[in-house]
């Protein structure tokens, strides 16, 4: 259906020997967040979506996840208001940040927010993949630990 050399998957060995890990995104943009949800499921990621960021809060509140990956610009609530809520309620979650109007230098400059790495758009699919592989194997998830 995929040709693998374009929709790059995760090896079938490290896909047995892993727990599949768990990751939120969040996007106001359906085929931005449709894309994103298909390469990392592609990609051996259990993977839930959020059309916004109240969606996204929700979910988080009622589920465990290894990862947030979310939009800056988004309706209801922003993807930093999204972070801010999160940092409050003491979620030691990582979090992506893709953003098209929010230079990273400017979330840089609010350390609290952590923020474990950004992606400004456009960005390539191998970005999307090789962001989320460094950032959880920075963060050692416990689910992931021997």
């Amino acid at each position: 259906m995929f040709d693998d050399r374009i929709w790059p998957t995760a090896a079938p060995q490290q896909r047995r020997t892993r727990p599949r890990l768990r990751i939120l995104v969040a996007d106001d943009e359906t085929s931005i967040r449709g894309l994103m949800s298909l390469v990392l499921a592609r990609s051996g990621y259990e993977v839930d979506a959020a059309e916004d960021g109240a969606i996204a809060w929700a979910a988080l509140q009622a589920e465990p996840y290894d990862l947030l990956i979310t939009d800056h610009n988004m309706p209801n609530v922003t993807g930093v208001e999204l972070v801010k809520n999160l940092r409050s309620a003491r979620m030691a979650l990582p979090v992506v940040m893709v953003t098209g109007t929010m230079p990273s230098h400017e979330l840089a400059q609010n350390p609290s927010l952590q923020i474990a790495a950004t992606l400004e758009k456009p960005f390539a699919i191998a970005d999307l993949l090789d962001t989320v592989e460094n950032v959880l194997r920075a963060t050692e998830s416990p689910r992931v630990a021997a």
